[in-house]
């Protein structure tokens, strides 16, 4: 799942739980500041990276730091035997995103790799995150495994859109999604535009093969699952024990 934000004080998202899967969050603009329940907190800004496992339980809090604060935030499953593993969180600046450039094409490696620049997140789902900038009328070819789901998430675009897949492809404009279909060797793009820059997320990942069972904030395997989290969180209990007692600052 992907969600493209923006929030502005005094709104946000004040304290609350997740289970079964990992939250990326990745500010485009202003900045968010993470606290949780395991005594994790920072403030991550434009270009910055927030790659928290939720695990068994967590609780924490999102709150902008500016007055105008955007961004996306991707939900990644986690396999049935690593729903149950301890949180964990991984904090990457800007800075310390690899970043790469050719043909009039820039890209920063937030997962996975291209143009033979690797990223050094560690995903437990094996994940791709690609953010791309084409100049206007360039055009590249991203590897993606065949067996992999893959989508683009255009943020800007100029007049004439992007093109996926082929060059006289129907353009795609700003805001809008491109899911792209198993059995191939990944995806190719052309930046229709003559005057504006093409900027799009591409996020791809392995599949798990495993059924999805969604409740709010949680993510497992069965009803079951769903309905002994929701006892776990309400008890504090089996991973939540901290819920009793903690709240953000």
């Amino acid at each position: 799942m992907l969600d493209e934000f923006s929030v502005s004080p005094p709104a946000g998202f004040p304290d609350h739980p997740h289970r079964g899967f990992e939250t990326v969050t990745y500010v485009l603009e202003g900045g968010i500041t993470h606290q949780d329940f395991k005594g994790h907190k920072g403030t991550i800004y434009a270009g910055d990276v927030q790659w928290m496992t939720a695990g068994r339980g967590i609780i924490h809090s999102e709150m902008p730091e500016e007055e105008v604060n955007k961004g996306l935030q991707l939900w990644i499953n986690l396999s049935s035997n690593e729903k149950m593993i301890e949180p964990n969180y991984q904090e990457l600046s800007s800075s310390d995103i690899p970043k790469a450039e050719q043909n009039g094409v820039q890209v920063k490696v937030i997962a996975g790799e291209s143009m033979g620049i690797q990223s050094p997140v560690y995903t437990r789902t094996p994940t791709m995150f690609l953010d791309f900038t084409l100049e206007p009328g360039a055009q590249f070819h991203q590897n993606v495994p065949e067996s992999w789901n893959a989508f683009a998430y255009v943020l800007e675009s100029g007049e004439g859109g992007a093109a996926f897949g082929s060059s006289n492809a129907s353009p795609v404009s700003a805001h809008n999604v491109v899911v792209l279909g198993q059995g191939n060797d990944g995806v190719s793009v052309w930046n229709k535009s003559s005057s504006k820059k093409l900027r799009f997320v591409l996020i791809a990942g392995e599949p798990i093969g495993e059924p999805v069972v969604q409740y709010g904030p949680f993510v497992m395997n069965t009803q079951a699952e769903i309905d002994m989290t929701i006892e776990d969180y309400h008890y504090g209990k089996n991973g939540f024990e901290m819920a009793k007692y903690w709240r953000s600052q």
